[in-house]
């Protein structure tokens, strides 16, 4: 290791401690790649930072960022979760265990709805809390049901997580979204699948919703279904169908979604232009504190490898004796012990840009390690000690204490290590449809193209016209 590499190590154990002691990440970063950088390569950093923040902000998938965030502060606003667990509950309501059913349900569409973690959860628990004290369910199952499907809204599409992490590892956002999608509907169904398995075995864990909270007729249930289902369909529809389908990009569809999500609070009659300016400003304010993050990381990420430590780390990591997939593993877990004290944006910025090399280097597939590390950080987000989804719930439900929330959790977190398991072993799982999607593009390019073969007697005409010519 040379001088100016080890002077990147330094840099970077420099910047974990201050961040484990409170300073502010975004400022952080750029403190030390300034100065760093100034001592590694004099006044050229500062020329460096300027290129690189042009060219981040010249990205156009990051203009879908802020429309997005703001797509999910509107259908919060919309009350668009109310209405779906209404309608699930209202579907459901015979069945053994139908409230965990109807929380994960609601979780996995409001994910794709709106994509955030904390609101989710929150909003979950003030529904979902109260109604299964009310019924006698297990505490343990209710709080793991209601953390696990919250954290859903990070790895179903269009979570802003995989918008910011594609042009980072250098990607399509489409391939990344449509490699998300097994992962994250394969957690869904082991979640409903686990509480209705249990609920079957012992129905007291989870008896179906009381009666006076059941619908009188089935005109009631289809109705409920239609107001609450319909509109999230439509607006899945314009949003992941247009992006997927390559009729637009990803910031097109995202302002369509936006303006859906407007739309949708105008019909249900929830509109204020007070409403409206406070989405805003929560958006604003999301997405500063985003891309200052971006940025920080992509000037820092720059010094970091024009002092050679990346290119250091990543020769020794392949290096290593440990075969690919252990190799591999090691990343995983490294990635998934960050997920405790970091949140995503921090990991995605920071971090992923000095671990993707060495996937790339060990012959993986970019979109599935980006996948992977999805379900990694999900995965890091709901387990303990950290854990935030447990603090969000503890907020909204008095009743649960923090012990039995965890142990929930735990329950829960066995049917996501299983779910990387199986994406670490059958990597079909998150690639049949991006695969799909670009052999449906290369078939549709083939096809536009016309071959018109040319005449298999074309140099004897061609020849009989200049005698004809000549003669006459």
């Amino acid at each position: 290791m040379t001088g100016v590499e080890l002077l990147g190590v330094v840099m970077l154990l420099v910047m974990l401690g201050a961040i484990f002691i409170g300073l502010p990440i975004s400022f952080t970063l750029l403190f030390l790649a300034l100065s760093f950088g100034y001592v590694g390569m004099g006044e050229r950093v500062f020329n460096l930072a300027y290129l690189q923040t042009i060219g981040l902000m010249k990205q156009d998938e990051l203009v879908a960022v802020p429309m997005f965030i703001l797509m999910g502060f509107v259908c919060d606003q919309a009350g668009l979760m109310e209405r779906l667990f209404k309608a699930f509950r209202d579907l459901f309501a015979p069945l053994n265990g139908a409230l965990y059913v109807v929380v994960i349900l609601t979780a996995t569409l409001f994910g794709i709805a709106a994509g955030t973690v904390g609101a989710t959860v929150a909003l979950l628990g003030i529904m979902a809390g109260p109604m299964m004290i009310r019924a006698g369910y297990d505490v343990r199952m209710s709080a793991g049901a209601i953390a696990a499907g919250g954290t859903l809204g990070i790895l179903i599409p269009p979570s802003v997580m995989l918008v910011v992490m594609a042009p980072v590892l250098d990607i399509s956002i489409i391939d990344l979204y449509a490699a998300a999608f097994g992962p994250g509907f394969l957690l869904s169904a082991m979640f409903i699948a686990y509480t209705l398995i249990r609920c079957y075995f012992n129905p007291k864990l989870g008896p179906p919703v009381p009666v006076e909270d059941r619908p009188d007729s089935v005109r009631i249930v289809l109705w409920e279904c239609l107001v609450g289902l319909v509109p999230v369909t439509v607006l899945t529809i314009l949003t992941l169908g247009a992006i997927l389908a390559g009729i637009t990009t990803a910031a097109e569809a995202a302002a369509v979604g936006a303006l859906g999500a407007i739309l949708l609070v105008i019909a249900y009659g929830r509109f204020t232009w007070r409403g409206l300016l406070d989405a805003c400003y929560a958006t604003l304010a999301t997405t500063s504190m985003v891309l200052l993050l971006a940025v920080a990381s992509n000037v820092f990420g720059a010094v970091f490898s024009w002092l050679g430590t990346a290119t250091w780390m990543t020769k020794a990591l392949l290096a290593s004796p440990l075969p690919a997939w252990g190799t591999m593993s090691l990343l995983l877990t490294l990635i998934f012990l960050l997920g405790w004290p970091f949140e995503w944006p921090a990991i995605v910025f920071i971090f992923l840009p000095m671990l993707a090399p060495v996937a790339k280097g060990l012959g993986y597939d970019m979109v599935w390690f980006g996948c992977i590390v999805a379900v990694v950080l999900q995965t890091a987000f709901l387990s303990p000690p950290v854990a935030m989804s447990a603090y969000y719930l503890k907020q909204v439900v008095k009743e649960w204490n923090l012990r039995l929330i965890y142990r929930g959790m735990a329950d829960f977190m066995v049917l996501q290590v299983a779910c990387v398991a199986l994406v670490l072993i059958f990597p079909a799982i998150a690639m049949w449809f991006p695969n799909w999607l670009q052999a449906r593009r290369i078939a549709a390019r083939t096809a536009q193209i016309e071959y018109v073969a040319p005449p298999q007697n074309a140099a004897a005409t061609l020849d009989g016209s200049r005698v004809a010519i000549r003669n006459f």
